[in-house]
């Protein structure tokens, strides 16, 4: 093997190595401005346009949304109200004010 296929080779294992997020940081937590756990907001629901619910949260700077499933996950379509609507109090929680 040359010289410049084992440095390749190299290079792309060490670029592989970076690609294991299991050891990443807690996505329950957001780092930002107004840094905070998410458990601390309240989280609404938006209705797709099939009809099934996300979880949304809204913390006036990011936003924060999943899939509502059953405990098999299968997506849970309760039909809590028409197809791309949000219900809920998914801002309250949030000492960011929203503008928008």
């Amino acid at each position: 093997m040359n010289a410049t296929k084992l440095l390749l080779l190299g290079a792309a294992a060490l670029a592989m190595a970076g690609c294991d997020n299991s050891y990443g940081p807690d996505k329950s937590i957001d780092r930002g401005i107004n840094a905070h756990h998410l458990s601390t907001l309240k989280a609404g629901v938006w209705v797709d346009p099939e009809g099934c619910d996300h979880w949304i949260i809204d913390d006036g700077v990011e936003g924060y949304m999943s899939e509502r499933v059953d405990d098999y996950g299968k997506p849970i379509c309760s039909g809590a109200a028409p197809p791309n609507t949000v219900v809920g109090p998914f801002k309250e929680g949030s000492p960011v004010p929203d503008y928008l």
